[in-house]
């Protein structure tokens, strides 16, 4: 065998060790953009600077947080503790609780998200919320011998029809611990005309186990090891609760056999895995205040950065709604009322209804 042989098998080789390293990656994103992008939603506006991290457990609206005094946390779910840090779930949401406040937390969780390959679109420590631009997870693009060799000069040659963005919540509990919230949105490229010339992108669902490989990094960001943070992460389970879209009367509601803390929680994670921007939330109460941009997950929108969140379309815009979270014994039950504290019956409301349902289930 000459020189030149073995050099090639030699390369061959390399190559073939490269592409089964590659195809075990799970996520490799890496963000183009290097200023806040051209996609962040209109009603991303800035928000009131009173507010704070809203504290689990405290009869205040989060706009009063200095001068709540907490009480004590529910019991916790499926814990799996590593350090100061614990893994629970409910169904297929996962969030952590680490046993320091937000403040210390805010920087090392702004330095994650960009060495994961993000840039940060909405970065608000006094609401305890971080969103992440539109990113691609190059981990999905096909790995052939040709994209193993020449990708590697022309990467920007390939791409895939997905974009992926991530918000990260914050909120102290009783106890001065943070719960953190990693949750996933998904869009996805599609053809929108039988001739395949054109495309359109479109709302897909959110990825639990994208949050959960998050969460999981996240664990070894704050100290956890490898291995210690896959345990905890996949063997934290808990089954699901159930989940039940109803009427009361006229309105459309939703049903858990679940306790309050549980439910509010778990409300809180499904609003951001759907889009919505919680401007405050009042716990005594039992509401989140939210905006919400009806944009259709079916219906063709032209444009992945202008159109995506309603741009200049008056009949998109943002609208103001209250979710309510009310428990009676064991039985919790999500509604939806408009902006100033009224039974909401519109179409956009039962809209909002089973969004929320469908993410809880």
């Amino acid at each position: 065998m000459n020189q030149i042989s073995k050099l090639a098998l030699v390369g061959l080789a390399v190559t073939l060790s490269a592409c089964s390293v590659i195809e075990t990656e799970k996520v490799n994103y890496r963000s183009t953009t290097k200023a806040p992008s051209l996609d962040v939603p209109p009603d991303l506006t800035q928000l009131s600077k009173d507010s704070r991290y809203a504290i689990v457990g405290g009869a205040v609206s989060a706009s009063s947080l200095n001068t709540a005094k907490p009480t004590a946390s529910g019991p916790s779910v499926a814990p799996n503790t590593i350090g100061d840090i614990r893994v629970e779930r409910t169904g297929n949401q996962r969030w952590l609780v680490v046993a320091r406040p937000p403040e210390k937390l805010w920087e090392p969780l702004k330095e994650f998200w960009m060495d994961s390959g993000f840039v940060l679109t909405q970065d608000e420590n006094t609401l305890g919320i971080m969103e992440t631009d539109w990113n691609e997870n190059r981990a999905k693009i096909p790995q052939d011998f040709v994209r193993s060799t020449i990708g590697r000069v022309f990467d920007s040659l390939y791409s895939t029809p997905e974009r992926d963005k991530f918000r990260t919540r914050l909120e102290r509990d009783a106890n001065g611990n943070t719960e953190i919230f990693i949750s996933h949105r998904g869009m996805v490229e599609v053809y929108n005309s039988e001739g395949k010339d054109t495309t359109v992108w479109q709302k897909r669902p959110a990825d639990p186990e994208l949050e959960a490989e998050f969460l999981q990094r996240l664990m070894v960001k704050l100290g956890s090891t490898r291995e210690q943070a896959k345990t905890a992460v996949t063997s934290s389970v808990s089954k699901a609760p159930v989940v039940v879209a109803t009427a009361e009367g006229a309105q459309s509601v939703v049903r858990l056999e679940e306790t309050f803390d549980r439910a509010w929680r778990r409300v809180g994670l499904a609003l951001d895995r759907s889009g919505f921007t919680v401007e405050d939330r009042d716990r005594k109460q039992g509401i989140y205040f939210v905006r919400y941009v009806p944009v259709g997950t079916d219906v063709a929108q032209p444009g992945f950065f202008g159109r995506l969140f309603g741009g200049e379309d008056k009949s998109n815009e943002a609208l103001k709604y209250q979710i309510a979270v009310r428990t009676t014994g064991t039985t919790t039950t999500v509604s939806v009322l408009d902006g100033k504290g009224n039974t909401a019956n519109s179409e956009t409301a039962q809209r909002i209804v089973k969004v929320i349902a469908d993410d809880l289930k």
